[in-house]
């Protein structure tokens, strides 16, 4: 048995719905299933320590009683990094504590799924891309991308040299409708006439993309001014208003399934906004609360407005790190992950990587 190491070539990907799906779908099947993410890159605080959230997640829906620091051998954090770069840790042990560590979640096991940190590229300052854990592990890669358009062709490239004969196979998740037909008829050809193998090519889907106004209010402590029925739409990006009310109108009305994020004081970036199709919700910062006609106008347009206390510049950062961690934090995601997967790919053959 060799591990299969799910990897990406950017953020939120889906790669941790795709690896949890993947270990789902063996241990319904039977099979004795570990799971480990060496690096920890998606943290928060939990009883005093400071915790990936996806590891804690594969716990939840696999029924495992793994250790967390078996789990998550490494904590990727900010003062990990401030401490690598300073040269007070030690490559050579880290690589140990990472072997170690995967020695016991595989014991036993006949499917071990092992994430990814980030990118592919993350962990190069103490020698642990995802490259050199697949070397030091002995796994057999599955790389998980997107497709927004050919030149993202050359980022599949630049991984399958990175990985070398470990790359098992690639797989293209969340592929838009515009897309969809050059990726099969045209990049997927290629793509294995170089000799890659592509497992498929999924879909997106709204459930498992973005997240739900209500779930950005929560994530970022809005107060939501206008009928809470209306914040079941989904959010997939976001945008700032701070340019002329002509010039926002112009903007929006070339986004979709965006939220807005502008000043409480900007009553006609407000109404712009409002106005745009695209446009899910309105996110103002500073704590000032919007005019009557504003929150009269939302009403009507059925677009909740969320009040927040932060500066725009601290919102804009709590709002990109929750659209890009998306709704893969959630076992019913797990769930409707799978189905997708069940529906777009040979699964079997996928868990056959590690065999």
């Amino acid at each position: 048995m060799n591990p299969i190491l799910v990897t990406s070539t950017a953020e939120s990907t889906g790669k941790t719905a795709i690896s949890l799906a993947l270990a789902k779908h063996a241990a319904d099947a039977g099979r004795s299933v570990g799971y480990m993410k060496p690096k920890g890159t998606r943290l928060q605080s939990a009883t005093g320590k400071t915790l990936d959230e996806d590891p804690m997640l594969a716990r939840e829906v696999l029924g495992l009683d793994t250790p967390m620091h078996e789990m998550e051998p490494i904590v990727y954090s900010p003062t990990f990094i401030e401490e690598a770069i300073r040269g007070r840790e030690d490559p050579d042990e880290l690589r140990e504590r990472v072997r170690e560590a995967y020695e016991t979640v595989a014991a036993d096991r006949e499917t071990v799924l092992v994430e990814g940190g980030g990118v592919y590229t993350t962990g190069g300052i103490v020698d642990l891309t995802d490259p050199d854990v697949a070397d030091l592990l002995e796994a057999t890669v599955l790389l998980v991308t997107r497709y927004d358009g050919p030149g993202d062709v050359d980022d599949v490239l630049a991984a399958a040299d990175a990985f070398g004969d470990r790359l098992g196979g690639v797989l293209f998740n969340a592929v838009g409708d515009d897309e969809f037909d050059g990726l099969t008829e045209d990049v997927i050809p290629f793509l294995e006439g170089r000799g890659i193998t592509v497992f498929g090519a999924l879909p997106e889907v709204s459930d498992l993309s973005g997240v739900t106004v209500a779930e950005l209010a929560e994530s970022i402590g809005a107060e939501v001014l206008t009928d809470e029925a209306a914040t079941d739409a989904h959010v997939e990006r976001f945008s700032v208003g701070a340019m002329s009310s002509d010039a926002a109108l112009r903007g929006f009305r070339r986004t979709r399934d965006a939220a807005v994020i502008t000043g409480g004081d900007r009553p006609d970036i407000q109404t712009a906004a409002l106005e745009a199709p695209g446009v899910k919700c309105l996110v103002l910062t500073g704590g000032f609360r919007p005019t009557g006609a504003v929150v009269g106008r939302a009403e009507e347009a059925g677009k909740p407005v969320l009040v927040v206390q932060a500066n725009t510049r601290t919102t804009i950062d709590r709002v990109e790190d929750v659209i890009q961690s998306g709704r893969t934090r959630d076992p019913d995601t797990v769930t409707r992950m799978g189905e997708v997967l069940a529906d777009g790919v040979d699964v079997d053959a996928a868990l056959a990587l590690g065999e």
